[in-house]
């Protein structure tokens, strides 16, 4: 195969793949999944891990040298810790990293430690057992924050504490969940609530990062830290004394499309080339009519020049999109 590099027409250089390898889920968060009742994908229309690997060892040819697994929650999936294995023997691939809610991550940490996952994302809103219940529809804050300690016991870094910031919801608890970065090494990353799918969210219970800030500014000033090559969209800060992080995920206020460098597979073997657009190319019928490794190439190669110079999610032209979340692996 030619050397050939995933680079879109505005000129970035596409090295980060997201990779959902499950549309399911054993929580309903109510900015995540649908508030009317929808249909999980059948077995058969999700993407076999042979598959997925072979997508990815392409992908890694191309210039792919970051990947995250997602789902969905990934860890739900049978057959999930055999595939990290094999992710971690793909060479090219120079970080692999998880994105889960939790809650099977403490009986499974040391099978996905041996599997050379090292930075873990674990999504918590909130530190009240019974808001998370709310929020999810499940009474699982306990597992979820013993999940964390035995993270955290382990030796991952960074661990990754995702909360989606939204008004009426955590707006109160904002400054608690930033202090967790005095107390521990977490970097505790608040998100913009993103418009994706019918769920139970109004748009205008969003929280944008500016004021998230004045939500945090009485805990201390946030010290900027200087970003590295391989960072991600987050804006990073700590505030002084503290061994953790905060960090800001902006991709309404003020988002990154200019850096971005994310392409994302779907557990249906379709891939997105933003986030926040429903444009997709479907792989999965070529892989199973049997196309070559230079065909399925060239595919991803013509998918890229189509990634938008910036998403119009804030606009009045689109204000959502279709796809449920949970299905896309955000």
């Amino acid at each position: 195969m030619k050397k050939q590099s995933l680079i879109d027409q505005h000129n970035r250089h596409l090295n980060y793949l997201r990779v959902s390898v499950t549309d399911r889920c054993n929580l309903r968060c109510s900015y995540c999944l649908p508030t009317s009742p929808f249909a999980k994908l059948p077995h058969e229309e999700i993407l076999r891990y042979e598959e997925i690997l072979r997508l990815i060892r392409l992908a890694v040819s191309l210039g792919i040298s970051k990947l995250r697994v997602t789902g969905g929650e990934p860890l739900i999936r049978k057959g999930i810790y055999n595939f990290l294995e094999e992710l971690g023997t793909i060479k090219g691939l120079t970080d692999i990293s998880l994105t889960t809610n939790g809650i099977l991550l403490k009986d499974h940490i040391n099978q996905i430690q041996t599997a050379g996952i090292g930075r873990i994302n674990i999504s918590l809103d909130t530190l009240k057992r019974d808001k998370y219940q709310q929020i999810t529809g499940r009474d699982r804050f306990l597992k979820v924050w013993d999940s964390i300690q035995a993270a955290l016991q382990m030796g991952f870094e960074p661990i990754k504490i995702n909360v989606v910031a939204l008004k009426g919801i955590n707006d109160d608890e904002l400054q608690d969940l930033a202090h967790l970065s005095f107390d521990y090494p977490f970097h505790i990353r608040f998100i913009e609530y993103m418009p994706i799918g019918n769920v139970e969210v109004n748009p205008r219970q969003n929280l944008l990062t500016p004021e998230i800030k004045k939500h945090l500014s009485a805990l201390g000033k946030l010290v900027p830290i200087a970003r590295d090559v391989d960072d991600g969209p987050a804006e990073r800060f700590r505030f002084e004394g503290a061994p953790g992080e905060i960090g800001f995920i902006s991709a309404l206020s003020h988002h990154f499309c200019h850096q971005c460098n994310r392409l994302r597979l779907t557990a249906s073997g379709q891939l997105r080339t933003c986030l926040l657009s429903s444009y997709q190319v479907d792989l999965k019928n070529p892989l199973r009519l049997g196309y070559s490794d230079n065909q399925l190439a060239q595919i991803l190669l013509e998918a890229v020049q189509h990634k938008t110079r910036e998403h119009n999610i804030a606009k009045k032209t689109q204000t959502c999109i279709s796809s449920r979340m949970s299905a896309i692996g955000g």
